[in-house]
C-alpha cells in the first residue's frame, strides 16, 4: 500500500515538472508548484492513514457512521464548493455578469428540499447509496438497475466538469498539455478512492472546504479592499470596463429566454436532492439527528461560499480586464476580454489570485483548486465505483450472496474503471465551461433520481413499474435531450442546427419522469403492486423513527 502510494506520488511529480518548462518556454512559477505538491503529499498521507482504517464495506462506503454531523456538513459543502462553484461560477460572473448568479441561487435553493424533505428519511431507510431507499418497498432489481443506471449518469456528466477544470488548472499552472494534466489527475483520483475509501474522501474534502473558505475569503476581502469595501463601487468600474457594459448588472446575458430559465432553475433545486455522491453522505453520520444537523451546517458553509463567488468574479472583472498579461494576445497586441483569456473563463479566480496576492497566493489557491476538484471528483467516482459493485453486483448479480471483501475488491476495480472513462470524457469536452456542465449533471439526476426517490417515499401509489418506467423515461429523455442540444450537438459535436432548441431539459425530463411515474404506477393492477402499497405504513413508520419495520419488506 505505502509503496504504491509513493508511486502514484512521484508519478505525478515527474509528470508535472518533465515537460513543463519546454512546452512554452515561460519560467514555471515555483512557489506555485512547490505548494501544489504540498498539499498533494499531505492529501496522499491521509490517504495511507484511511487505507489502514478501512476494514469492512462499511468503513469503505460510508466510513463506519463515525462522521459527526458537523464533519459531514464541512465534506458535504465541500462537495459542493466543486470546480463549478469555485472555477464555474466565477468565470460565468466574470463573462456574463450577473446571470452568473443562476447557477449559486439554484444550488442554494435545494438544500432546504434535502432538509425537510429527505435527509432524515434517507438516514433512516438506507445502508450505504439512495438505490437501498429506493428499494425498500419495491422490487430490488429494477429499481437498483435503475438507480445505478441514473447514478453512473450523473456521475459521467460531473465528472466531465471536474476533469476539464482540474485539466485546465495545471495545464496553465504546470504548462502540460492538457491531456497529459487530465492523465494526471485521473491517476491521483483512482488512488484516493482505491485506497482510502470514504475515510479518506470525507477527510479530504474537510480540509479541502477550510482551506477553500479562508482562501475565498481573503480573495473576496482584498478585492473589496481595493474598493474602499464599497461593492458600488466595485459594481461601476465592472460596468465601466466589461465590454457588455451596464447588461452585466441585468439578466440575459447567459439565460436568453423565460422556458431554458425555468428549466435550469428546476435542474438545480431538484437535481441536489438527486447527486449520489451528495446522498451517499448522509449514511456516514450515526443517525437521523446528525444527517439533519450536516445539512444545517452545510447550508451555512454553501451559502457564505457563494456570496464570496459573486465578489471574486466581479473582482475578475475589474482587475483582470485591462491587463494584456492574463490573456491570449493576438496581432497588434489586441485580444478579446471574455474569450481569449489564459487557460479559459474558468481559470478567472485562480488569475484574480495572483494579481491580489502574487504568486506565493496564486500558489495556495491552485493547490486548494486542484484539491477541490480533487476530492469532489474522489466522491463522484466512489458513488459511481458503489453503485457497480453496491447495487448492481452484490445486490443484483450476486443477489446477497457475496462476502465484504469481495465486494469491496470489485468498487476498487469500478474506481480504476471510472476513472479511465473520466480521463477519456475530460479530454474530449475540454472547451466546455464547468458550471454548465455541472448544470447538465443536476438535470440528469432531478429527471430520474429525484423523481424515483421522492416517489417511492412520499406517495403510496408507487409501483415498481411506475417506478422503473417513470424513472428510465425520465432519464433517456433528459440525456437525449442534453446531447441534441446546441451546447453539445452544435458546439461539441459541429453540426450545423440543434435538434433540441434548449441547452437544459429538466423542465420537459422532469415532467415526463414524474407523469411517467403517476399514470404507470396507477395503470399497475398486479398482486405485487397491491403488496408494494400495503408495505407503504411499515416504510414510513421506518423513516420517521429508525426502528420497526426492518423485516416488513417482502423481497
Amino acid at each position: 500500500m505505502r509503496k504504491l502510494l509513493f508511486v502514484a506520488g512521484a508519478l505525478a511529480v515527474a509528470a508535472a515538472l518533465s515537460p513543463a518548462e519546454a512546452a512554452d518556454g515561460k519560467t514555471l512559477n515555483m512557489p506555485a508548484i512547490v505548494m501544489f505538491f504540498l498539499f498533494v503529499a499531505a492529501t496522499l498521507g491521509i490517504t495511507y492513514w484511511a487505507a489502514r482504517r478501512t476494514r469492512s464495506a462499511a468503513d469503505f462506503y460510508a466510513a463506519g457512521g463515525g462522521i459527526t454531523g458537523f464533519q459531514n456538513g464541512l465534506a458535504i459543502a465541500g462537495d459542493y464548493m466543486s470546480a463549478a462553484s469555485f472555477l464555474g461560477i466565477s468565470g460565468l460572473v466574470f463573462a456574463s455578469g450577473f446571470d452568473g448568479l443562476i447557477y449559486s441561487v439554484g444550488w442554494l435553493v435545494g438544500w432546504p428540499i434535502i432538509l425537510f424533505l429527505i435527509a432524515e428519511r434517507l438516514r433512516n431507510l438506507g445502508k450505504y447509496t439512495f438505490a437501498d431507499v429506493a428499494s425498500f418497498r419495491l422490487e430490488p432489481t429494477p429499481i437498483r438497475i435503475l438507480s445505478a443506471t441514473g447514478t453512473l449518469t450523473v456521475v459521467a456528466f460531473y465528472l466531465i466538469a471536474q476533469m476539464v477544470g482540474a485539466g485546465k488548472l495545471i495545464e496553465l499552472l504546470f504548462g502540460l498539455p492538457y491531456l497529459y494534466a487530465v492523465i494526471m489527475v485521473g491517476a491521483l483520483m483512482i488512488v484516493y478512492v482505491a485506497f482510502g475509501g470514504m475515510v479518506a474522501t470525507t477527510w479530504v474534502q474537510i480540509i479541502k472546504a477550510c482551506l477553500l473558505l479562508g482562501g475565498a475569503t481573503f480573495m473576496a476581502l482584498a478585492v473589496l479592499w481595493h474598493f474602499g469595501f464599497s461593492p458600488e463601487a466595485m459594481f461601476r468600474t465592472a460596468v465601466e470596463i466589461h465590454p457588455r457594459q451596464g447588461s452585466i448588472m441585468a439578466p440575459g446575458n447567459l439565460v436568453t429566454d423565460p422556458v431554458s430559465a425555468v428549466s435550469l432553475g428546476l435542474a438545480l433545486m431538484f437535481g441536489t436532492a438527486g447527486l449520489p455522491h451528495i446522498l451517499m453522505r448522509f449514511f456516514t453520520v450515526a443517525d437521523a439527528k446528525a444527517a439533519r444537523k450536516s445539512v444545517f451546517y452545510a447550508t451555512g458553509f454553501i451559502g457564505y461560499f457563494y456570496i464570496l463567488t459573486f465578489i471574486i468574479g466581479f473582482g475578475a472583472i475589474t482587475f483582470l480586464m485591462n491587463d494584456p498579461s492574463y490573456f491570449k494576445v493576438g496581432t497588434g497586441g489586441a485580444y478579446n476580454k471574455i474569450t481569449d483569456m489564459l487557460g479559459g473563463t474558468n481559470m478567472a479566480a485562480v488569475h484574480l489570485a495572483n494579481a491580489v496576492g502574487g504568486s506565493l497566493f496564486l500558489g495556495f489557491i491552485s493547490a486548494v483548486a486542484f484539491a477541490t476538484i480533487l476530492a469532489v471528483v474522489a466522491g463522484l467516482t466512489l458513488a459511481g465505483a458503489s453503485a457497480v459493485s453496491h447495487d448492481l453486483y452484490a445486490s443484483v448479480i450476486a443477489r446477497g450472496k457475496v462476502s465484504e471483501d469481495r465486494e469491496v475488491r470489485l468498487s476498487k476495480m469500478s474506481a480504476i474503471a471510472i476513472g479511465i472513462v473520466a480521463i477519456f470524457l475530460g479530454y474530449v469536452f475540454e472547451n466546455q465551461n464547468v458550471a454548465f456542465m455541472v448544470g447538465l449533471a443536476f438535470a440528469v439526476a432531478a429527471s430520474c433520481n429525484f423523481p424515483v426517490l421522492l416517489m417511492s417515499v412520499f406517495w403510496k401509489g408507487t409501483t415498481s413499474r411506475g417506478a422503473l418506467i417513470g424513472g428510465f423515461a425520465g432519464l433517456i429523455a433528459a440525456v437525449a435531450m442534453v446531447v441534441l442540444s446546441p451546447a453539445v450537438w452544435v458546439k461539441t459535436f459541429g453540426f450545423k442546427t440543434a435538434l433540441f432548441p434548449y441547452d437544459n431539459p429538466a423542465l420537459f425530463s422532469i415532467s415526463i419522469a414524474f407523469l411517467g411515474i403517476w399514470l404507470f404506477s396507477k395503470l399497475d393492477a398486479s398482486q405485487r403492486a397491491d403488496n408494494e402499497k400495503a408495505l407503504f405504513d411499515a416504510q414510513y413508520i421506518r423513516s420517521e423513527t429508525g426502528i420497526g419495520a426492518a423485516g416488513a419488506v417482502a423481497h
